[in-house]
């Protein structure tokens, strides 16, 4: 009930609770059957709490989070964590060594706990959205948060192929884009992302020219391997490219490593065991970092 008002999707809480959206509709139809109303407005396009089902929900919600809390402390008296640990991230924080490096070495050690991973490129409320903590850049994390570093510096990279390169002067300060075809990035509120650089204490925001915009990071990669034009990504996404010769750096000088992911969760006083044991081991390998 509460899962589907969260997502307004029956197919969405149905992947949630790892359930079927025939069993979650059915299960939903038999509440409204015994308490004679309606809660949820349907149409093939989208679902809504109705007036009746917006009070349902918010006189059980609280009622279930205290329901929650108290199997959360419980649970801290097992030995070995269990449950599930929901974690949202963005898709190139889900690629980041470091944190592909934390969440394999946590389920080796906890074989009782389930990791539900949710990538997406939207900034979530991870507290409404039921999520145990989520991963940002350091900078964007809600500042009513707790933040732990994850100890691995992020950094940009602009680069473009040898082909493109051989027909035109290279850029060497990043105003100089502006005379190029640039690949840009649109961003989940639709907006074009700037690009952003720095030099020591000399900044610059460009928004580029060109023929093509992606929110898509393969697409992206592979126009710019194509010679299509100047590309701006994270190292990590396009390292390989480089060493390998395919793509070459621009402007590296202007790129310098900035404070990289954060975990992030709110300051409950009763955290899973789940969700400590994984911060505990974030520090652990932060500091390897």
């Amino acid at each position: 009930m509460l899962a589907v008002a969260r997502r307004a999707s029956f197919r969405r809480a149905a992947i949630d609770l790892g359930m079927s959206t025939t069993a979650l509709s059915h299960v939903v139809a038999r509440i409204e059957a015994e308490l004679g109303v309606r809660l949820f407005n349907r149409t093939t396009r989208s679902v809504a709490l109705t007036d009746a089902g917006r009070v349902f929900v918010d006189r059980i919600g609280p009622s279930l989070q205290d329901v929650r809390e108290a199997i959360e402390i419980v649970r801290e008296r097992r030995a070995t964590p269990t449950g599930t640990l929901r974690i949202n991230a963005p898709p190139f924080g889900a690629r980041s060594p470091a944190f592909a490096e934390l969440l394999l070495e946590y389920s080796r050690r906890y074989p009782d706990m389930h990791v539900d991973l949710v990538t997406e490129g939207q900034l979530r409320d991870i507290v409404a959205e039921g999520f145990d903590l989520g991963v940002r850049v350091a900078s964007l994390v809600p500042s009513d948060m707790i933040a732990l570093s994850l100890g691995e510096p992020q950094r940009f990279a602009v680069v473009a192929s040898p082909t493109y390169l051989a027909e035109r002067s290279r850029p060497l300060v990043p105003t100089d884009l502006l005379a190029h075809s640039c690949i840009r990035i649109r961003l989940p509120d639709g907006s074009l992302y700037r690009w952003h650089f720095q030099k020591g204490a000399d900044t610059a925001q460009v928004e580029v020219n060109g023929l093509m915009t992606f929110d898509d990071l393969p697409l992206s990669r592979a126009a710019v391997r194509a010679n299509r034009g100047i590309g701006f990504f994270f190292e990590q996404d396009v390292i390989i490219d480089i060493e390998e010769g395919a793509l070459v750096r621009l402007l590296e000088d202007w790129t310098p490593p900035f404070p990289g992911l954060c975990l992030y969760y709110p300051g409950r006083r009763h955290p899973s065991a789940g969700l400590s044991a994984f911060l505990s081991l974030a520090r652990e390998m932060a500091k390897r970092h």
